[in-house]
């Protein structure tokens, strides 16, 4: 269907269709931070140990990263929207069982399952938004939506988590989930069609081995900076996700019906741009815990101030992810990509030079702008070079593949730059560990620039107006 046969009535209901997939999106990604502002509260009410209260983080972050390449690949065998509700349900019983948790251990396992829902119901997210599209012009301007919300939902999470900490309770940053997703659930088959089924045997090794790497690797990069890149929970994470990789690319060789299909990574373009997502997120996603440090600890902000504080970067990436889907149409991915990262590393650098005698207004408030601005330059462009040219029946395994990489760069992001920052503090004080931390970040995006004028040919003029297939 183009722009010109698309009736009124067709492009309100795919507009309606576009927003609830991406009111679920936004769920799915804030619930990384949301609860970030709220940690201090959920340690004194619930009575966790210190190591304990990291899992409240990472329990979902570890579910999440883990399975996103199965969510996407039953997502292709069993119908994406069918999919999709199955993992959102998952996703709002497990945020009202949190809500509700008494013990420590309840609310960690809640959290693991969240992760479960989440990582089902995510990778159907981007295929839905391509078939409720009426053109290509409306698919890439919900593209452009949902890098937006996908980058600014872990600031919003900030912002929300600490409203709902400082008027309420820390169970509602869980709770807030549920009667969103009963609302979704209730409403988006009567806005969202089914995608075919895909006929085809079920690999089952490959998606064994691929989650259980999956969440190998991420386990080893969380573990290292509380016990140590040579512990044995590191050492051992690495050595099993190694085994179990290898593994899963010589089935995925073999099969006929492969989880992956590995010549999404033979693409030159489409594999410098994974490279990229995962250095961005991997740069951007710690400056979040970063700041969070600055605010409270030197300009004494509470939870709400400090959620508060990261809006500007929220409202900058959103502006310029409305004019990015006209730019990359116009301009092609690559040029945008090395504008962006070039505008983030920037940002770092800017940031590194605060000190305790830094203010909000006349030291942080501009970088985080133009961090905001280069990431909403970046994210778009990076996703459409990532799905482009992607065949139906794998669209669903791409966009897994792309969020497992979102949420592996920013695992591994926060471990390298929180160590950094643990290395290089002085007990007691913020700025000298955060310094090198975010040049950490800088290098991060430097990398990424690298990578975009190395790794990604510039693209034809031809190849300029590019889509994401249905």
């Amino acid at each position: 269907m183009t722009a010109l046969t698309a009736s009124p009535s067709a492009q309100r209901r795919a507009t309606l269709g576009i927003t609830l997939v991406l009111l679920a999106q936004l769920m799915l990604v804030l619930d990384v931070t949301v609860v970030n502002v709220a940690l201090p509260r959920i340690k004194t009410d619930l009575d966790f140990s210190p190591a304990g209260l990291s899992w409240v983080l990472n329990a979902y972050t570890l579910a999440f990263g883990g399975l996103l390449l199965l969510g996407g690949r039953l997502g292709d065998v069993f119908g994406r929207l069918r999919v999709f509700e199955i993992g959102l349900a998952l996703f709002t019983v497990a945020s009202l069982a949190g809500g509700l948790a008494p013990t420590p251990e309840l609310l960690v396992a809640a959290r693991v399952i969240q992760g479960v829902g989440a990582a089902i119901a995510a990778p159907s997210v981007l295929a839905l938004l391509t078939t409720s599209t009426t053109d290509d012009a409306s698919r890439n301007r919900a593209l452009a939506l949902f890098t937006a919300v996908s980058s600014a939902g872990g600031s919003l999470g900030l912002i929300l988590g600490g409203l709902l900490t400082d008027v309420g309770s820390w169970r509602w940053t869980l709770m807030i989930n549920v009667p969103i997703g009963i609302a979704v659930l209730a409403l988006v088959r009567r806005f969202v069609d089914e995608t075919p089924r895909r006929t085809g045997r079920f690999d089952v090794v490959g998606a064994v081995t691929a989650t259980l790497g999956s969440v190998g690797v991420v386990y080893a990069f969380i573990n290292a900076p509380d016990h140590g890149w040579d512990s044995i929970g590191t050492v051992g994470g690495f050595a099993l996700a190694a085994v179990l990789l290898v593994t899963f690319v010589r089935t995925e060789q073999r099969v006929s019906h492969p989880l992956l299909r590995l010549g999404l990574l033979r693409n030159r373009r489409r594999a410098g741009a994974l490279m990229v997502m995962s250095l961005l997120v991997g740069s951007q996603f710690p400056m979040f815990f970063l700041l969070v440090q600055f605010y409270q600890g030197v300009l004494g902000f509470g939870p709400l101030a400090s959620g508060l504080a990261f809006l500007p970067l929220t409202l900058a990436i959103f502006a310029v992810s409305r004019v990015s889907a006209r730019l990359v149409g116009k301009y092609g991915p690559q040029r945008l990509i090395a504008i962006g990262t070039v505008g983030m590393a920037l940002s770092f650098l800017w940031l590194s030079t605060i000190s305790t005698s830094s203010g909000y207004a006349t030291a942080l408030l501009g970088p985080m702008l133009l961090s905001g601005a280069s990431a909403g330059l970046a994210f778009m462009p990076t996703t459409v070079a990532i799905l482009a040219d992607v065949e139906p029946e794998h669209a669903g395994a791409a966009s897994g593949l792309l969020q497992t990489m979102q949420q592996l760069g920013g695992a591994i992001g926060l471990a390298v730059i929180v160590s950094v920052y643990a290395s290089g503090a002085i007990p007691g004080q913020v700025v000298p560990g955060a310094q090198a931390a975010f040049l950490t970040s800088m290098v991060f995006s430097i990398v990424a620039f690298t990578i975009s004028m190395v790794v990604m040919r510039s693209p034809r003029r031809s190849e300029a107006l590019v889509s994401v297939p249905a």
